[in-house]
């Protein structure tokens, strides 16, 4: 995730504004390495996300509503999924669906269920947006965020990281920091637990 010095993740609706070509290229960096992406509809939408580079991953499309364009390329090309509550109305559709939860979606339970899409799923990376980043940190599934600091103010009142999560404390630990010549501040957290 990026964000402002005053906690926007977005300006004009998209992350793009805040970030810098050090930020993307953390993000694909991140992105190869991972098995599985999860993205929430309204984020696939607004940033325009299309087949991923890294050839066989899978992006697990997380809905409630059921607002999707099933004809979008990501879908279109076999990558995309989606992830919705068994009262999501989809259609009639060929794009391999997730149900998980009963009139929203149960995320802790469609990530246990991952395998059922792709086996051997192990690492996963959630790309938010701050709705489904909430759910993720309600459900106390966040166990590292890798976070960019934009050196800038935003104003307005752009969602937060976890938009909508309950009030609670999740501890994390410091396990990289990089500040670049732009002055964006680039963090890796890891979950503080206890059986750990």
């Amino acid at each position: 995730m990026v964000t402002s010095l005053d906690g926007s993740v977005a300006v004009g609706g998209t992350s793009g504004a805040l970030g810098n070509e050090n930020d993307l290229d953390t993000l694909l960096t991140l992105r190869r390495l991972a098995d599985l992406l999860i993205v929430g509809a309204r984020t696939v939408r607004g940033e325009g996300y299309g087949p991923p580079k890294k050839a066989g991953q899978r992006v697990g499309v997380v809905t409630n509503s059921g607002d999707v364009d099933l004809d979008a390329e990501l879908f279109t090309c076999g990558a995309g999924f989606l992830i919705a509550a068994e009262s999501t109305d989809l259609g009639k559709t060929e794009i391999s669906v997730l149900r998980a939860g009963s009139d929203r979606v149960d995320i802790a339970a469609a990530v246990a269920r991952l395998h059922e899409i792709v086996p051997g799923v192990a690492y996963v990376q959630a790309e938010g947006g701050p709705g489904l980043n909430a759910s993720l940190l309600d459900a106390d599934l966040i166990d590292e965020l890798d976070v960019t600091i934009s050196p800038n103010l935003v104003g307005g009142d752009g969602p937060r990281i976890t938009l909508g999560a309950r009030e609670s404390i999740h501890g994390f630990r410091l396990a990289h920091l990089l500040v670049d010549d732009e002055g964006y501040v680039f963090g890796r957290y890891l979950r503080a637990r206890d059986d750990c």
